[in-house]
């Protein structure tokens, strides 16, 4: 029997009772009616129950799926640009010195050498760009792309955190400390091995069924194909075929051409599917997708901030109207922070605190993941002990989170990223050890610390060379390709004018 992962409607239906009571919504009543049918949970880590539901009770799934979507909420969250921008006293637009771009909205040109006048006489700067001024102390302004050896970095950055993280994906913390401790692997400092595990512990904590054939050090063979990899791959097509102008229907148009439906999940498969039942964007993200507030947006989102160094909000943006197709608010705004850090980063002088900072300006300051990423952040300035930190993060946010769930794995981050300093070892081991989505986490902490390292020679062989400069992947075109050459792609979508 196939047990497709992600789209049963009897499985949806327990995850959106959880995405309700988050999202300020009361599912009470629905919750009743479902229980009193025999509905059951959603599984708490797997993609699909082991079992199909009776015909009844899956549609009673879809009918109350429908009524959940249709609880108000108490929670001011939105997830149009405009809104979020409202809300967002600190957006930091158009850097001064560069082309304005949408998110100032006038087109011009405010370069050093010839500087508008308004109709008064006054420099046009003055007139529509107070945005610059008025921009949060470390908005960097316009840079130069970074070199093509710095991208290098950062997509080798990211696959080593991916590859890190892959065999231990759904084991809880416990288990991740335990068999890392087994073969003196704690703090983490190398790839997981099965050698020298004792068997009653690989019997109680299995590696992560998929990932460690390719993933264990002993079995690694050039970088595995990794929807962390993946999607990069397919922004990367993105901006080939529309450049920086792309929309939202051009995301969905790329994926039904280029992605397999097998290589997505969570919220992407329910878009996915939303797509092919004729429903358009952005509505393919709510659609009966309580996964919509997930990390799927998140991993998607390096390719933005690589292609607008020195412009967050640009990045932001960018990363805004990728995420639409699949999430809604604080699964947005993850993406968009993660975006407007690594613009920040690609200017090559500013530090992982900065990055930060700046990306925090994109986040509704009253938004859950605001208050997730200060709360994270303060704790990584508190705590020598890194565990400690993960410790007291998982108490906040276990109980009511998914381990996908975008609004804890943006913590970590925060977290990895700020008591690491952005080193790179320290950011990639200290975001898998956190645990929950360990090789998303593992794969943007090291986009970021390797951007911030600035070349490939400056991340440890141990971490790269046995990625032997090769990445597998179903997107066509790419299988085989070195880590060299997309960054020589990338370095091509962030020049291009």
């Amino acid at each position: 029997m196939l047990r497709l992962t992600w789209v049963q409607p009897e499985d949806l239906l327990g995850h959106e009772l959880r995405q309700a009571r988050q999202d300020g919504r009361e599912p009470s009543a629905v919750e009743a009616r479902w229980r009193a049918a025999g509905g059951m949970d959603a599984p708490p880590r797997a993609g699909a129950s082991p079992d199909r539901a009776s015909r009844y009770l899956r549609q009673l799934a879809e009918d109350l799926l429908d009524e959940l979507a249709d609880l108000p909420s108490r929670l001011n969250e939105p997830t149009e640009l405009a809104e979020i921008k409202a809300l967002c006293p600190q957006w930091p637009n158009a850097p001064r010195g560069g082309r304005c771009g949408p998110s100032c909205g006038c087109g011009c040109d405010v370069a050093d050498r010839a500087v508008p006048r308004a109709p008064d006489g006054a420099p046009h700067s003055r007139v529509l760009h107070s945005c610059a001024r008025q921009a949060p102390a470390g908005v960097p302004t316009p840079a130069s792309p970074p070199t093509p050896r710095a991208y290098h970095a950062a997509w080798l950055g990211r696959a080593v955190g991916c590859l890190l993280g892959k065999p231990v994906e759904k084991l809880p913390l416990h288990a991740i400390r335990e068999l890392a401790r087994a073969t003196g692997n704690w703090p983490l400092n190398h790839y997981f091995t099965a050698h020298g595990v004792p068997q009653d512990l690989l019997l109680a904590h299995p590696w992560n069924r998929r990932s460690a054939p390719t993933s264990l050090a002993e079995n690694i063979d050039g970088m595995p194909e990794d929807d962390d990899l993946n999607y990069p791959l397919l922004n990367l097509l993105l901006l080939q075929h529309h450049s920086r102008n792309f929309t939202t229907t051009d995301v969905a148009a790329l994926w039904l051409a280029e992605l397999p439906a097998g290589r997505t999940f969570t919220a992407e498969r329910v878009a996915y599917r939303n797509l092919l039942t004729g429903i358009e964007p952005p509505h393919t993200a709510r659609h009966r997708n309580p996964f919509r507030e997930w990390i799927g947006a998140l991993i998607r989102a390096d390719a933005h901030g690589w292609t607008n160094p020195g412009d967050p909000a640009a990045a932001a943006e960018q990363a805004h109207r990728d995420a639409v197709l699949t999430h809604t608010a604080n699964g947005v705004y993850a993406a968009m922070f993660t975006a407007a850090v690594i613009a920040t980063a690609a200017t090559g002088t500013h530090d992982v605190h900065a990055c930060l900072r700046t990306g925090r300006s994109v986040v509704p300051p009253r938004s859950r993941l605001a208050h997730a990423i200060d709360h994270a952040i303060r704790l990584a300035e508190e705590h020598a002990d890194f565990d400690t930190v993960v410790d007291a993060l998982h108490a906040t946010h276990s109980a009511t989170h998914h381990w996908v769930h975008a609004i804890p794995n943006t913590a970590l981050i925060a977290a990895a990223l700020t008591h690491a300093d952005g080193d790179f070892t320290g950011s990639v081991r200290r975001a898998v050890s956190g645990g929950w989505d360990t090789d998303s986490n593992g794969a943007t902490a090291g986009s970021v610390a390797g951007l911030l390292a600035g070349d490939p020679d400056a991340l440890p062989d141990r971490w790269t060379t046995p990625l032997k400069n090769r990445l597998a992947t179903s997107v066509a075109g790419f299988d085989g390709t070195g880590f060299d050459t997309l960054a020589h792609l990338t370095h091509l979508e962030a020049t291009r004018s």
